[in-house]
C-alpha cells in the first residue's frame, strides 16, 4: 500500500517570505513545489490511510478472553483451501431500504487441522440469510460427514460468525461452509464500497473494494488473516453496459436480459487482504510487458482515458515490471496487471494482486495541468505497488506485527524501479528526505516502537491499523537500504531471489529473510529490527575515539520500553577523511577506536551518502573544519551529505548535544547552494523555527535572514529562466528552481484573467498566496474553480490552497465543509482539516473544531492530532492537550492513542526548546542580518 495522503505544504515558509517584501512574493520551491508525493504526506501509498505514529495499545490486554470467539486471532484448528464467491452490487438505490446494497453467496472449502466442534470465521456488517434456521450450511467433502449445526451467532466485537456443532470436525478432513448474505454498498471506503463521480452532467456509481487490513470480512465471510491463504473463484453479477474486474482474467461472460455475469479465472493462492472486485463504467488503455505475454491495462473514468491521463502510467509500468523481474530473478506471477484510478479511495494506492487500485492523483497525469511533482508521484507510487507483486503478494508476512517487511521493502525498492524508468531524475537521492530524515523525527521519540513488534501487541483492528505508520514504511526502507549498502546490491538481490523462490505463495517472518542473505545478518539486523530508535555516533577526530548512544530528541524523556540489546547497535560507518573515502568501519560496541584522527585542516565526514540509519556528531574542531569547507567549496562534500550535515546539526541542537547557533551556522553557506536536497533539508529544519516563532517577535528577524540567504538563489534562477519567461527543460532544474512572481494586490483580477498562464509547477503556490492576500471574493472564486475541476490533481491544488486564507470565518466555514461529503470527499476530510491547521490563523480554529466534534473514531485521529498540534509550544496548549485526553478517556482514541501521547511529548519538548532558545536564536539571526 502506498503512503498517505495530505500534502505537507510549507505554508509557514510561504507566509514568512511573503512578509519579507512589500509585494506578495510567490514561491514555488521543490518543497512547496506542489510535490503531492506520498513521502511528505500523511499516508499511505497502499491500502490503509497511513498513520504517522504507532504504539502498542492495551485494550486487548485489559481482560483475558476465555472463549475462542472472544479472541481477536483465529483458532488454528481450520485452514481455508478455496472460496467460491458470487457478488452482485446494485449501482442504484434499493427502493425498500433507501440504501445501495450488494448481495452475495460464498462457499469456503477448509481443511480441519485439529479436531474441533467450533467454526470461527470473520464476518462484519453483513446480514446473513438463515439456512435451515442457522447462519450457514456445512457439508463434508471427500467422504467426510459434517456434524449438524447446534447454534450460530454473530460476535460483533471481534467481528466473527461463530458456529457451534453437535459433533466434532475430524483432523485431516475437508468441509464446505456456505453462506448467503446482503451488505450495504456504503461510501465508507472499506470492504466492498461505493464511489461516485459526475461525468457528462450525470452521476455515476462505481462498486469497488479495499480489503487491507481487516475489511475483506465486510465483503464476505472469510478467514481474514494474511497467513490464511487460499484460491479464490470470483463471479460478479453486474448491470449491462458496465465492466467487471477482479484479480484474475475473465473466464467467461454471460449476458442476461438485465445483467451480465462475469466469471474470473481462479486466483493464485493468496491472502484475503489482496482481493479486489470492481464494477464500473470505466474505459482503459492497453499495453504489455516486453518479451512477455502479460497484459497491462490502465483503467479510469472514460473522459480521463480519452484525454490521455493514463498514458504516463502505462508507459512506465512495462519497463518497471521488466526491471523487477530481473531484480527479483522471478517472473511476474500473473497473466495480467490492471491498474485503476478511483474517485474515492482512502489510501494512496493498494497492491491488490493483478488489480491495483489508486487515488486518481496517484495514477493519472495530465501534462497540461499536472505539475512535475504530480508526475513524480505517479512514478513512485506505481513503482511501490508493482514492487509488492512479489514482495508482499507472492511472499506475504505471516502477521501484521511484521508489516514493515511488506511496506519497508516496497518503500525502498520503489526508488530502484522509478530510477530505472526515469534514469535522468536521480530519484534515488530523495530517499534521504522522504524516508530517512522523515522517520528520524518519529523514531527519536521515547514513545516510538520497534520495526517488528511482538504478535501479542498487534491483535485488534485498531492495533493493526496502527502498524501502517512512518516506522513501518520509512524506517523499514532506511534499514533495508543500509543492509543493501553494506552487503552490496548484487548480494542483497541474490538473497531476495532465493527468499522469494523458496517461499512463493506462502508466508514468512522477518528472520526468514536474514536466512537467505547471510547468517551473520541475524546478529547485525536484529538490533535494528527488535529495538526502537537509532544511535547518534560521535567521532572525536583528535583521538579517533568513537561512541554511540540512543538518540532522543528530548534528552529528559524516559524510555519505558525495554531493549534486548540495551539500545546499542552494530553500526556500519562509511566515511571519508580529507575528501577521500576510507575503508568501512564497524562500531561493534558502545565505544571503539578508529583511524579517524586528523591533523591540520583535514576533516572527517561519516555516514557517506547517509547509507546508515544513524546521526553523526563530531568534536567541535571537526565541526569547524566542515563548516569552513562548506563555505569555501561546498561541492567537495557529497550532495546528500550536505543535507545530512544540516539535518544532523539541527536535530543534535534540539537534543542539546550541540549548541543551537552551531546548527544555524550550517545554513550560512546556502547562499551558494543550488541543489534541491540540501535546500529542502534546511527549509524543513527552519520550518520548525517558523512553527515555534511565527506567533512571536522572533519571526521578523527569521524573515530577514531567510530572505538574505534566498536572494542569490532568486538571482540565479531568474538568469536561467530569462527573467521567468522560460521553464527549465530538465526534471531536476524544474524541481530545484525557486520561482518568484511579483504581482500587486489585484489578485482576484490576476486569477480571473491569467489563470491559464500559470505553469502547473507553480499553481499551488500561486493559488495559496492569491487567496491569502485576498478576501471573500477570491476565496469564493477559488471554491468555484475547485468544484468545477475535472482533473484530480488540479482539484487537490485548489483544495489545499483554500486553506491559505487569513479570514477566520472563511476558515471556519471551510472546516464545516470538510465534514460534508457533498462538498469535500470523505477521503479528503482529514487532509483538508490539516491544511487549515497548517495556517497559523487556522490552527486554533482546527483545534477547537476537533475538540468540539470528537467522539471516538470520528476522524483519522492520528493524522489529525499530529497535523493540528505541530505548533503547540505553550503551557496553555499543553494543558489543553492533557485535558482533551482526560475528557475523552472513556471513549478512547483507538488507533490514535499513541498519536496523542506523542503530541503531549512533543509539546513538552517544544516548550522547553522555546524557553531555552528564543533569545539566543534572535540574537544570532539579528547579527547575521546586520
Amino acid at each position: 500500500m502506498a503512503k498517505g495522503f495530505y500534502i505537507s505544504k510549507n505554508m509557514g515558509l510561504a507566509g514568512l517570505l511573503m512578509g519579507a517584501v512589500a509585494v506578495v512574493i510567490i514561491i514555488a520551491l521543490a518543497a512547496v513545489y506542489d510535490k503531492e508525493k506520498t513521502k511528505n504526506q500523511n499516508k499511505p501509498v497502499d491500502g490503509v490511510a497511513m498513520l504517522t505514529t504507532a504504539s502498542p495499545t492495551t485494550s486487548s490486554t485489559l481482560s483475558t478472553p476465555k472463549d475462542p470467539w472472544e479472541h481477536y486471532r483465529l483458532p488454528d484448528s481450520l485452514s481455508p483451501v478455496s472460496y467460491n464467491i458470487t457478488l452482485w452490487p446494485r449501482l442504484v438505490v434499493n427502493a425498500s431500504t433507501g440504501l445501495y446494497i450488494f448481495t452475495g453467496q460464498s462457499a469456503v472449502v477448509f481443511q480441519c487441522k485439529k479436531d474441533t466442534d467450533l467454526i470461527v470465521i470473520h464476518c462484519n456488517k453483513l446480514n446473513l440469510t438463515l439456512l435451515n434456521g442457522h447462519h450457514a450450511r456445512l457439508t463434508g467433502l471427500d467422504g467426510a460427514t459434517a456434524p449438524t449445526v447446534k447454534t450460530s451467532w454473530l460476535q460483533v466485537k471481534t467481528e466473527y460468525l461463530v458456529i457451534q456443532l453437535n459433533g466434532k470436525l475430524t483432523a485431516g478432513k475437508s468441509y464446505r461452509l456456505s453462506t448467503d448474505f446482503q451488505g450495504e454498498l456504503a461510501d465508507d471506503l472499506k470492504g466492498f464500497y461505493r464511489s461516485e463521480y459526475t461525468e457528462d452532467g450525470g452521476k455515476k456509481v462505481v462498486a469497488t473494494s479495499q480489503m487491507q487490513a481487516t475489511f475483506a470480512r465486510k465483503a464476505f465471510p472469510c478467514f481474514d488473516e494474511p497467513a490464511m491463504k487460499a484460491v479464490f473463484h470470483i463471479t460478479l453479477i453486474h448491470q449491462r453496459g458496465t465492466v467487471a474486474l477482479s484479480n484474475e482474467t475473465v473466464n467467461s461472460t454471460i449476458d442476461g436480459t438485465e445483467v451480465t455475469m462475469t466469471r474470473f479465472e481462479p486466483t493464485k493462492r493468496m491472502s484475503t487482504y489482496l482481493l479486489a472486485f470492481i464494477v464500473s463504467d470505466f474505459d482503459h488503455i492497453t499495453g504489455s510487458i516486453e518479451n512477455n505475454n502479460v497484459l497491462v491495462r490502465i483503467w479510469a473514468r472514460r473522459k480521463a482515458i480519452a484525454e490521455g491521463h493514463g498514458n504516463y502510467a502505462l508507459n512506465v509500468t512495462g519497463p518497471m515490471l521488466n526491471f523487477f523481474e530481473r531484480y527479483y530473478n522471478a517472473s511476474y506471477p500473473l497473466s495480467k496487471s490492471d491498474q485503476i484510478a478511483l474517485p474515492d479511495f482512502n489510501a494512496g494506492a493498494m497492491e491488490n494482486w493483478g488489480l491495483i487500485t489508486y487515488r486518481e492523483t496517484a495514477l493519472l497525469y495530465d501534462p497540461a495541468i499536472s505539475s512535475v511533482g504530480n508526475k513524480e508521484r505517479v512514478l513512485t507510487v506505481v513503482a511501490h505497488e508493482l514492487a509488492h507483486m512479489w514482495f508482499g503478494n507472492l511472499v506475504t508476512l505471516r502477521w501484521w506485527n511484521d508489516l514493515w517487511l511488506n511496506e519497508g521493502f516496497a518503500s525502498y525498492v520503489e526508488y530502484l524501479g522509478a530510477d530505472y524508468a526515469e534514469p535522468t531524475w536521480n530519484i534515488k537521492e530523495q530517499t534521504i528526505l522522504n524516508d530517512v530524515h522523515k522517520v528520524f523525527a518519529v523514531d527519536a521519540l521515547a514513545s516510538s516502537h520497534p520495526l517488528s513488534r511482538k504478535e501479542e501487541e498487534v491483535n485488534q483492528p485498531d492495533e493493526i491499523s496502527e502498524m501502517f505508520n512512518t516506522i513501518s514504511y520509512s524506517k523499514g526502507a532506511a534499514v533495508l537500504r543500509m543492509l543493501s549498502e553494506f552487503l552490496t546490491e548484487p548480494v542483497f538481490a541474490r538473497g531476495l531471489s532465493s527468499y522469494l523462490n523458496e517461499f512463493a505463495f506462502n508466508n514468512t517472518v522477518y528472520s526468514d529473510l536474514w536466512d537467505h542473505l547471510q547468517k551473520v545478518m541475524h546478529d547485525i539486523m536484529n538490533r535494528w529490527i527488535l529495538q526502537m530508535g537509532f544511535p547518534v555516533v560521535t567521532i572525536d577526530t583528535a583521538t579517533g575515539h568513537i561512541t554511540q548512544k540512543h538518540f532522543l530528541l528530548d534528552p529528559d524523556s524516559v524510555v519505558d520500553r525495554p531493549s534486548p540489546y540495551n539500545y546499542t547497535w552494530l553500526v556500519p560507518i562509511k566515511w571519508m577523511k580529507g575528501g577521500v573515502e576510507r575503508e568501512q568501519h564497524w562500531l561493534l560496541q558502545e565505544t571503539g577506536i578508529s583511524n579517524a584522527s586528523v591533523s591540520g585542516s583535514e576533516w572527517v565526514l561519516a555516514n557517506l551518502n547517509v547509507s546508515g540509519y544513524y546521526r553523526v556528531n563530531y568534536d567541535m574542531d571537526n565541526w569547524e573544519r566542515l563548516l569552513n569547507q562548506l563555505t569555501t567549496d561546498h561541492t567537495v562534500i557529497p550532495l546528500i551529505n550536505r543535507a545530512q550535515i544540516v539535518d544532523d546539526a539541527f536535530n543534535l541542537a534540539r537534543a542539546k548535544v550541540i549548541n543551537t547557533t552551531l546548527a544555524l551556522r550550517t545554513t550560512r553557506y546556502l547562499s551558494q547552494e543550488r541543489d534541491y536536497i540540501p535546500w529542502e533539508s534546511a527549509l524543513r529544519n527552519l520550518n520548525y523555527y517558523i512553527l515555534m516563532f511565527d506567533r512571536g517577535q522572533a519571526y521578523g528577524v527569521l524573515q530577514g535572514y531567510l530572505k538574505m540567504q534566498i536572494t542569490p538563489l532568486f538571482e540565479y534562477f531568474r538568469t536561467i529562466t530569462v527573467d521567468w519567461t522560460r521553464v527549465p527543460t530538465g526534471h531536476n532544474d524544474q524541481v530545484n528552481v525557486i520561482v518568484f512572481l511579483l504581482f500587486n494586490d489585484a489578485d482576484f483580477v490576476f486569477m480571473q484573467l491569467f489563470i491559464d498562464r500559470i505553469h502547473p509547477n507553480l499553481k499551488t503556490t500561486v493559488y495559496c498566496n492569491a487567496i491569502a492576500a485576498g478576501g471573500v471574493a477570491e476565496w469564493d472564486f477559488a471554491w468555484q474553480m475547485f468544484k468545477n475541476a475535472t482533473v484530480a490533481t488540479e482539484a487537490a491544488k485548489l483544495r489545499s490552497s483554500l486553506a491559505c486564507t487569513k479570514v477566520p470565518w472563511l476558515l471556519n466555514r471551510y472546516l464545516d465543509y470538510s465534514l460534508d461529503p457533498a462538498k469535500i470527499r470523505k477521503q479528503d476530510c482529514t487532509s483538508t482539516i490539516n491544511y487549515i491547521a497548517g495556517n497559523v490563523v487556522g490552527m486554533p480554529l482546527a483545534w477547537d473544531f476537533i475538540r468540539a466534534r470528537y467522539g471516538g473514531g470520528s476522524f483519522s485521529f492520528s493524522n489529525l492530532i499530529n497535523g493540528v498540534t505541530r505548533r503547540f509550544s505553550t503551557e496553555f496548549e499543553l494543558k489543553q492537550l492533557k485535558q482533551f485526553k482526560e475528557d475523552n478517556a472513556r471513549v478512547g482514541f483507538g488507533s490514535g492513542t499513541l498519536a496523542l501521547e506523542q503530541a503531549i511529548e512533543r509539546t513538552t519538548a517544544n516548550i522547553k526548546w522555546v524557553a531555552e532558545n528564543q533569545e539566543p536564536v534572535m540574537k544570532w539571526l539579528a547579527n547575521e542580518c546586520t
